[in-house]
């Protein structure tokens, strides 16, 4: 396990995106301006470096990451912020988004939690 977290808040808006099949993580430093639109979270230690073929796990649900933006590392690590994105396209590459295969959403509420792990080989 590199990275575990739980949501600890959800802002007024934030299932607005579920339907987008994009989820918005952030830390409780998140500006006021965005807080309404986040998964607020426990800004937990990133143990290791996110990469494609990684697991990304909302309770007992798993996702294969497909792709990694350029921030995504960075921006979790300092901030405990990125967007993940559920459709399963990378065409479109955003450097803090994280992307994983096309797969429903799971039901994601306060004390949901979520965890990024290398595979076992």
């Amino acid at each position: 396990m590199i990275y575990a977290t739980e949501i600890q808040e959800i802002g007024l808006n934030a299932k607005e995106f579920l339907n987008e099949d994009i989820i918005v993580l952030f830390g409780f430093n998140a500006p006021p301006d965005l807080r309404p639109y986040c998964f607020l979270i426990d800004q937990n230690n990133l143990e290791d470096s996110i990469e494609v073929g990684y697991t990304l796990l909302i309770n007992d649900d798993s996702y294969k990451i497909i792709a990694v933006g350029d921030h995504v590392n960075k921006n979790l690590k300092d901030l405990g912020h990125i967007t993940i994105n559920f459709k399963g396209d990378i065409s479109n590459l955003m450097s803090g988004s994280l992307y994983v295969e096309k797969k429903a959403i799971s039901n994601i509420e306060v004390g949901t939690k979520i965890i990024i792990q290398k595979n076992n080989n």
